[in-house]
């Protein structure tokens, strides 16, 4: 297969039936491929490729477009930290930037600001040496970073707490990982944010924000036939979109459905959860934050 059809692959038909990725082939089949031109390849597919060739490429697109997000990143993140500063990437002469790339040891000025996305250089000690501030004051960045939620590989959605736009949230620069987004009380984080306040930073949502984000309910209803139909049509009705359900099943009258649901924000998900509510067969929903 050609390798941009592969990077701009969605879906497959076998013997014009549609069928997932991961399907094997035989001997004889006839395969389509459905391309879309925003789709890129998902680490997830490491796990069935059968060709190392196959397997290579995708890393190294994977790796690349890691590359271009962090870069991107990185870039927001230094800006950040100049103005703190006092001042911004437009004030910063190009001088300056090819000193401290060169001091750096990287080999450009994108290598740099991706080495800042992946939290392997803190932006406020690269902003210091840009404006030649060479004191010892706080390396700390002030103020929020906005996210958007489309960073990519760049930034990380923590699935210990599951964050959507509404809530408040921290952001912590893991080395090699970016830039990975909690919410603020989130209990996974109470110790690492006591012990090692200088790895945190405040972020905020983007008010522009429009993609979709996985927010975990768990629902007790009572074991009627027919209610899983019953709550899935209200969460269609109230424009969600279910990406995953586990149930468990405790022998009594009683059922818990796990959801994972795709939402816009807090509010939404709070609508979902009141249509919900309105079920005479649920008798209580939740939302799962860890």
């Amino acid at each position: 297969m050609h390798t941009d059809i592969g990077n701009r692959c969605v879906a497959a038909k076998v013997n014009g039936e549609l069928v997932p990725l991961r399907t094997e082939l035989r001997n004889g089949d006839r395969v389509e491929i459905i391309t879309a031109s925003h789709a890129k390849p998902s680490p997830g597919w490491l796990q069935y490729v059968r060709t190392g060739k196959a397997r290579s490429n995708i890393r190294h697109f994977l790796k690349t477009m890691q590359y271009e997000e962090s870069a991107g990143l990185g870039e927001r993140l230094i800006d950040q930290a100049l103005r703190t500063l006092k001042s911004s990437l437009a004030e910063v002469e190009e001088a300056a930037w090819e000193r401290v790339v060169r001091d750096g040891g990287a080999r450009s000025r994108e290598e740099l600001l991706a080495d800042i996305g992946l939290g392997k250089r803190l932006p406020a000690v690269v902003a210091r040496r840009l404006l030649k501030k060479l004191d010892s004051e706080d390396s700390k960045i002030a103020g929020s970073v906005t996210i958007r939620g489309t960073e990519g590989m760049a930034v990380q959605l923590a699935t210990c707490c599951r964050p959507i736009p509404g809530d408040a949230i921290v952001g912590s620069i893991k080395k090699g990982q970016g830039l990975v987004v909690h919410v603020s009380d989130c209990g996974h984080i109470v110790r690492s944010r006591k012990n090692e306040p200088d790895q945190w930073i405040d972020v905020e949502w983007d008010a522009r924000i429009t993609r979709l984000f996985q927010a975990a309910i768990n629902v007790i209803v009572e074991n009627q036939r027919g209610v899983l139909a019953k709550v899935a049509s209200e969460i269609a009705d109230a424009g969600s979109n279910i990406d995953s359900i586990t149930m468990e099943d405790d022998r009594t009258v009683f059922t818990t459905m796990h959801f994972v649901l795709e939402v816009k924000n807090r509010q939404h998900l709070a609508r979902v959860m009141r249509s919900l509510r309105r079920l005479s067969d649920v008798k209580k929903i939740a939302r799962v934050r860890e």
